[in-house]
């Protein structure tokens, strides 16, 4: 048992560093999230870059990052301690552990989110709502003509993928491709925070009705909102660049 435990600890600094890139690249192989969170992490960074924020506001961004990739990755540990110590057992307190590691990833989640949007919105969504107050007068009709090119590219994606129909399953799902436009379009028009949070508590339950009547795959409704957000956020910005 002694000789078990030699082997395993790390007998030099180089021994260690390799045992926490191993640690890393396991959390990345097994769980989901973590990908997500470090692909991300680095987009963002990228875009910061990019975009030459300045070297405070890079920094807090970056701390706020490593945060959050460090809560996740302390998540993944717990998990896979209760695991290896309960296995397919239920334990409140087990429950409790995990639930309380995935609540420090989401307080860490809103802080990075709250630290993007105040270092990023000034480079990015600023320039855009002067083109969109340039132009309010049309919002309207982009909205009209956002939704219409939604609508057209979920039907032609069902003919390409060959399952559902236009109102009913398939890839992507139309319904939160619409309502998604729609919540995008409201953000643009309004601007104003408290519409766009009630839009978009909206949007996500119309999506998740999807989910819970089992018409579509969760692959399919976020493919869907994705396609409906994205799709009407370029229409406003090619117009908003056209209109200056």
């Amino acid at each position: 048992m002694e000789q078990d435990k030699e082997l395993i600890k790390p007998k030099n600094i180089f021994e260690s560093l390799n045992c926490a890139i191993e640690g890393i690249i396991y959390a990345l192989k097994h769980q989901r999230h973590t990908r997500y969170f470090f692909a991300i992490a680095a987009i963002a960074l990228l875009l910061g870059l990019i975009l030459n924020l300045h070297e405070i506001e890079f920094v807090l961004f970056s701390i706020s990052v490593v945060i959050l990739l460090f809560a996740e990755m302390i998540n993944t540990a717990i998990e896979s301690t209760i695991d290896l110590v309960c296995g397919k057992k239920f334990h409140p307190l087990a429950k409790a552990a995990k639930d309380i590691s995935a609540g420090a990833v989401l307080l860490s989640s809103i802080g990075v989110f709250i630290m993007g949007y105040l270092i990023f919105s000034r480079y990015l969504i600023n320039p855009f709502v002067i083109g969109l107050q340039t132009m309010k007068v049309f919002t309207g009709h982009i909205a009209v003509v956002a939704l219409l090119i939604v609508l057209i590219t979920v039907v032609a994606s069902k003919a390409y993928f060959g399952k559902g129909s236009p109102l009913h399953g398939g890839m992507p799902s139309g319904h939160s491709a619409v309502a998604f436009s729609l919540w995008a379009a409201v953000v643009l028009m309004t601007l104003n925070p408290f519409v766009t949070l009630l839009t978009f508590i909206m949007a996500l339950m119309v999506s998740h009705s999807r989910l819970i009547a089992g018409i579509h795959t969760k692959s399919e409704v976020f493919l869907g909102a994705l396609l409906g957000a994205g799709v009407t956020f370029l229409i406003f910005y090619i117009f908003s660049v056209v209109s200056k």
